[in-house]
């Protein structure tokens, strides 16, 4: 008997792709009984969870067109985006990077050159600041020769996050890589040793050093490196351009090009790199953006 995947709150046929009116819900009572069947059989088809939310940093989750069409093309600032075929119609999930601006952004749906543009809103959030301290001073203000080094390794890894891998991806839920207590939360506005720097763009899980990490899906191990600030750092590339990266690790205990299941072991944690201490930093990417990997995983494990 196939497993059931949770599906979402019932929406109409397309093109309309709204939620019921209470007049509507008898006439489509039969239509959903045949969705939550085709869910059943076909859990590639089910939409997997996903708190969705339209702000920078976060994701949006876009109707595109009817399940029984052909799948579309669909851009987001000239990049191809995650699409998931449910029973209800495709739907395009766009990563929005912090920097993304306020109000309306488009996609580009069907090929280049013939495409339509399908607007969207984009609102805003405001995130926290942090404060830390940094023993190492050359960590918060790098020396000359360590900044050709950073600005060499920023380019390897924004290639590896950008990539496109084009398979199938069942599930946009990720499990959480290691058991903890999650501290530094995503989009905090950070300061080391008073000084402004760049918005924290993962989430850090407390755990002490030699924790195992596991990988949150199954993917392709696509980069495995010692970064000047990120330490030991594993990327495993989950399909369509959606990529996670575990970094400060003690240890890899993976090769790049190397296949995982979800809950695979990659590697232990540590405190290489800038790191305060041992802690597990986790960012994930869709379509090159970074975006909060608590959207990805349970509402309980993500308080």
């Amino acid at each position: 008997m196939p497993q059931l995947t949770p599906l979402r709150p019932f929406a109409c046929p397309l093109p309309a792709l709204r939620p019921p009116r209470f007049s509507d819900c008898s006439r489509h009572l039969t239509l959903y009984a045949l969705s939550a069947f085709a869910a059943a059989l076909l859990p590639g088809l089910a939409a997997a969870e996903l708190r969705a939310e339209s702000v920078p940093g976060g994701v949006a989750e876009i109707a595109i067109a009817p399940s029984a069409t052909a799948r579309p093309e669909v851009r987001f600032g000239g990049r191809p985006v995650l699409l998931q075929q449910r029973p209800d119609g495709w739907y395009a999930l766009v990563g929005l990077s912090l920097d993304t601006p306020v109000g309306e952004q488009r996609l580009d749906v069907g090929p280049e050159g013939g495409s339509r543009p399908l607007p969207f809103t984009v609102g805003a959030k405001a995130y926290p600041e942090q404060r830390l301290t940094i023993a190492n001073r050359k960590m918060v203000t790098p020396d000359p020769a360590d900044l050709t080094r950073i600005e060499a390794e920023r380019d390897v890894q924004i290639a590896i996050r950008s990539r496109f891998r084009d398979v199938p991806v069942r599930r946009v839920d990720l499990s959480l890589p290691a058991d903890g207590r999650l501290s530094s939360r995503f989009g905090l506005r950070r300061f080391f040793n008073g000084e402004a720097r760049a918005p924290h763009t993962g989430l850090d899980v407390a755990v002490p050093p030699g924790t195992r990490v596991r990988a949150p899906a199954d993917g392709i191990v696509s980069l495995v490196d010692d970064f000047y600030f990120n330490g030991k750092t594993v990327f495993v590339d989950h399909g369509q351009g959606f990529v996670s990266m575990v970094c400060h690790l003690e240890q890899a205990d993976v090769e790049p090009g190397q296949a995982v299941r979800r809950g695979e072991v990659v590697g232990r944690s540590g405190s290489s790199g800038r790191a305060t201490g041992p802690h597990l930093h986790w960012s994930v990417y869709l379509n090159g953006a970074a975006v909060d990997p608590a959207l990805f995983i349970g509402p309980s494990t993500a308080r």
